[in-house]
């Protein structure tokens, strides 16, 4: 569904990413882990078309990304950032429904449906009528999910979706993470949890200095990796 070939990144005399190439398949999850500064957010940046490739092509559902294409590119792959970005004088209903209604032109009555059905989904009905403010973090990031999956999405883009949060507020955001995965939702996930990688990624891709060192399964990569870095930084941060 996803395919990175080449890709390469500058800012300034600064090479964030050095020939990338990867690929996420249909109803597929792929964690990408390393050290900050590795390029892993400039890597989903590229694919949304937040940040311009300098080399390399992005295709996605079979359609290379370029300024000719985002829009569509953005309605197919939806993306959630580390901080929740939601309107502060929209209540959490209103947030969830405006992409369809304002981007996908949904009937109003229709995005309200659907915009209830997803906050049940992820424990926030009740919420419905309620103002950003009023959440703790980990409740605004599930808005945040659930307003990416109002947009109805073929893939989306995690970057590092829970490191803004106290940690005891994780793990709410995360097993709806795993939903999604386990409702085969195709994500790629920039992450810095170690045991949702472990427990919910089909791949886990290790990246440094902007490229890509070492990849496998979970078991390959966390209990037999290949490379000295990935070794190195699995020790440390495990």
């Amino acid at each position: 569904m996803i395919q990175v070939a080449g890709l390469c990144k500058r800012f300034g005399s600064n090479e964030v990413l050095r020939g990338i190439s990867c690929s996420v398949e249909k109803s597929e999850v792929v964690c990408l882990i390393g050290p900050s500064g590795s390029g892993k957010s400039t890597v989903l940046r590229c694919i949304n078309g937040l940040e311009k490739a300098d080399a390399g092509t992005i295709t996605v559902d079979g359609t290379v990304v370029g300024a000719a294409t985002l829009r569509d590119t953005r309605l197919k792959v939806a993306m959630v950032f580390q901080r929740f970005n939601l309107f502060p004088h929209r209540t959490v209903l209103e947030n969830v429904m405006e992409g369809p209604v304002h981007v996908q032109r949904v009937a109003i009555a229709e995005a309200r449906e659907h915009a209830l059905k997803l906050l049940e989904k992820v424990g926030l009905r009740e919420k419905a009528d309620s103002y950003p403010s009023k959440l703790s973090g980990g409740q605004q990031q599930r808005v945040g999910i659930t307003r990416a999956l109002a947009m109805r999405p073929m893939a989306i883009l995690f970057d590092e979706p829970t490191s803004a949060l106290d940690p005891e507020l994780v793990g709410d955001v995360l097993r709806v993470m795993r939903g999604l995965a386990d409702d085969g939702m195709t994500m790629m996930v920039v992450t810095h949890e170690m045991g949702f990688a472990k427990a919910a990624a089909d791949r886990v891709v290790f990246m440094d200095q902007g490229e890509i060192i070492e990849q496998g399964t979970p078991t390959e990569l966390f209990e037999h990796p290949q490379n000295e870095r990935t070794a190195k930084f699995l020790a440390h941060i495990l």
